[in-house]
């Protein structure tokens, strides 16, 4: 008697959904064929950013491991299938990236400063950058003859110390050095981290004069030097230090008020040379290289012109970059301007997609550490918003050419600029909250007058001056330029000061950062339907961010400096005297866009003169806060029923054992390992540290040396 099967069996019906996802898989990569290489630079820089945020060898081991099971499973799917080949390239890729970043990071290893000291050394002077805005001058300098100091360190004196300092210079200094610094709160600039790559070992100030080597004859500045210094003559004050920044990328002479301006206005990127400027050099060299050339027929008839102007414009953007220092954003910019005259030559679309993954991926080979800086991102992002944008169907829509009247094609044509202003607006909202904790709510706005303005007025007014003054007839062409960036700060300052023109976040999680970019990834790269997916991730990492709760307590690395709430979201600080640094910092960590105001003149607020005490939060919740303010010696049993009776005690000393808290006790033995912190006091308190335990990133265990050195030159400093 014949039977048959009544049911499926469960691992047939697993198997058949498999198949059916599968096959489905499939059919949306064979869709996106065209796409799927803009993912290789992603995926290489999800290596490099996994390096970054997984702390130890172990990790980084581990990881590689995964990766290889990775690739394995992708064979197992079948070289011959989309989806195999994509997960057996995607997981060699970011193998990749972890092992550039990892090879990088040990290649560059240098000697690092162990603490603060104060020391006599001969240096030469690698690169002197003026900074007249601050009356000050900042030198890269390689000490000689001290095995004791690190082979390269950052100096800062001011300007009377040594006015007329160049590149190449052999100095006498006595300088206070101290160990690059890390971050002072949570989701802070690390400077560590971005000096490791750079080679620099200590910061530090130069105390009293400067011992210079007698010159045999007078040494000639670079030609970066002059150039501003030309530029400076002819423009003061802040006007002048941006016409410099266009031209050397030197920013020295833009006063503070202006350049944070600049920042909340949306416009800060006019003052970094990438890929606007360059472009417009580029260009107006192209331009003005065909508009000569086609005046010969010849040359026009035989063909040459195009390949002749490209190669003006090549040498142009290269000058250029040469001239502005070859900064990484500037190097990046030219390289992507190179490619699209190749592209241009070849008779290929010039703006595209995969132009920006090819300049990502040689960037990211290149340098791979500048992906975790916000140069790169923000760029990157941004042209990959423009191009996405301008590659879809309701724009080529909206911005095809037809018959209409001027004035509509005008408004269309600003009605453009507006949305793409947006739309990169929008796309960098999340990177900017990120490292800067703030975004500029009305750059769109800004930027349709600033960029049209900084392209088609500044710069070649600016370049026609300096043509010019070589034969000394370029005073109109400076007066043009000077009235126009007048303009510009007048603009930056009139947005930056509305109502609401920039909002403020605390610290954005790192999980939630890495779902909005994976997020706006998925929706700019792809092209079919399913792109829409990307919102989901994107949406959710934004949440996380708006939920994110502001920190009570604030802490910095040292100990010295709090900042606690109030109840009205506002923030004040222990020290009323910090600095602008410090209440920059603390500001940008608490998310809040006011003045902090001084912790002990608030009436809630009990202080002495060795401690403050202050009860933090409400109901449940309520904490009493105990910190020290001076600097005499405590006594443990003097302190003892004090400490006991606060949840958190806060010193920058160390304090005796019998002086501890409910809940925490902070001093400078615990700061030490824990940096600088952010304090959450709910009803299940927590605390985020700066550093975290654990980490084997090389800028947080390096060689260290002493630089205490006895034997100081006493004389001349070495010829």
């Amino acid at each position: 008697m014949a039977t048959r099967q009544l049911q499926t069996p469960i691992a047939a019906r697993w198997t058949s959904i498999w198949r059916g996802a599968g096959n489905a898989f499939e059919t949306r990569l064979e869709a996106e064929r065209e796409r799927i290489g803009l993912w290789l630079p992603v995926a290489l820089g999800a290596g490099i950013a996994a390096w970054f945020a997984l702390p130890a060898t172990a990790h980084w081991i581990g990881l590689l491991l995964l990766l290889a099971g990775g690739l394995c499973a992708g064979l197992l799917i079948g070289w011959q299938s989309r989806l195999g080949r994509l997960v057996v390239v995607g997981c060699s890729v970011m193998a990749a990236g972890v092992l550039l970043i990892w090879t990088r990071a040990v290649w560059v290893a240098a000697p690092v400063l162990a603490g603060p000291v104060v020391t006599e050394f001969s240096a030469i002077v690698e690169r002197a950058e003026p900074l007249p805005a601050k009356g000050q001058i900042r030198i890269l300098a390689l000490p000689q003859n001290r095995s004791d100091l690190p082979p390269r360190v950052r100096l800062t004196l001011r300007s009377e110390q040594a006015a007329t300092l160049t590149d190449g210079e052999t100095i006498g200094v006595r300088a206070r050095l101290m160990p690059p610094p890390t971050a002072s709160l949570p989701g802070g600039y690390d400077f560590a981290q971005r000096a490791w790559f750079d080679r620099i070992g200590a910061v530090g100030t130069v105390l009293g004069e400067v011992s210079r080597v007698p010159a045999k004859g007078a040494v000639t500045p670079p030609l970066r030097a002059r150039l501003s210094a030309h530029i400076h003559d002819q423009i003061d004050g802040s006007p002048g230090g941006i016409a410099a920044a266009l031209v050397t990328g030197d920013r020295g002479a833009i006063s503070e008020a202006d350049e944070e301006a600049m920042r909340r206005s949306g416009l800060a990127h006019l003052l970094s040379i990438s890929g606007l400027h360059v472009t417009a050099v580029v260009g107006f060299a192209m331009l003005l290289t065909m508009r000569l050339l086609a005046l010969s027929q010849r040359l026009a008839l035989a063909g040459y012109v195009l390949p002749l102007a490209a190669a003006a414009g090549a040498l142009a953007g290269g000058g250029y970059t040469l001239l502005a220092g070859a900064e990484v954003p500037t190097l990046r910019s030219f390289i992507a301007a190179l490619l699209v005259l190749i592209a241009f030559l070849m008779g290929r679309e010039a703006l595209t997609l995969r132009l920006v993954a090819a300049g990502a991926l040689i960037v990211l080979i290149w340098r791979p550490e500048s992906l975790a800086g916000p140069s790169f991102q923000l760029s990157f992002a941004a042209v990959t918003a423009i191009i996405a944008l301008h590659e879809s169907r309701p724009m080529h829509a909206f911005l095809a050419r037809r018959d209409e009247a001027m004035v509509i094609r005008l408004g269309r044509g600003v009605a453009g600029l507006l949305l793409t202003g947006l739309v990169v607006e929008i796309a960098l909202a999340p990177i900017a909250l990120f490292h800067f904790h703030k975004a500029g709510l009305y750059g769109a706005l800004a930027n349709v007058v600033a960029i049209p303005l900084t392209t088609f007025v500044i710069m070649p007014a600016e370049a026609l001056a300096l043509l010019f003054d070589s034969v000394g007839l370029g005073a109109p062409f400076w007066w043009i330029t000077e009235q126009a960036l007048l303009a510009l700060i007048g603009l930056a300052h009139g947005v930056a000061d509305a109502p609401g023109a920039v909002a403020m976040m605390p610290g954005f999680p790192r999980w939630g950062f890495a779902l909005a970019v994976f997020g706006g990834l998925w929706l700019l790269l792809w092209k079919t339907g399913w792109r829409r997916i990307g919102a989901v991730p994107l949406a959710i990492g934004m949440a996380a961010l708006l939920v994110q709760p502001r920190p009570d307590l604030l802490v910095t690395g040292d100990g010295r400096h709090i900042a606690a709430a109030m109840p009205d979201g506002s923030y004040a600080l222990l020290r009323d005297k910090a600095g602008d640094y410090v209440r920059d910092s603390m500001a940008e960590a608490a998310g809040v866009d006011a003045p902090l105001a001084a912790l002990t003149e608030l009436d809630h607020v009990e202080c002495n003169r060795d401690f403050c005490r202050w009860s933090q939060g409400e109901g449940a919740a309520r904490r009493i806060i105990l910190a020290s303010r001076g600097r005499d010696r405590i006594e443990g049993a003097e302190m003892a029923a004090a400490c006991t009776a606060a949840d958190v005690v806060i010193s920058d000393r160390w304090l005796p054992h019998e002086c501890a808290g409910r809940w925490m006790t902070i001093d400078r033995d615990s700061l030490a390992t824990s940096g600088g912190l952010a304090l959450y006091l709910g009803e299940k308190p927590e605390a985020v540290a700066t550093l975290k335990a654990g980490d084997g990133h090389p800028w947080r265990l390096p060689q260290q040396l002493s630089g205490n050195d006895e034997a100081i030159p006493t004389g001349a400093p070495a010829r």
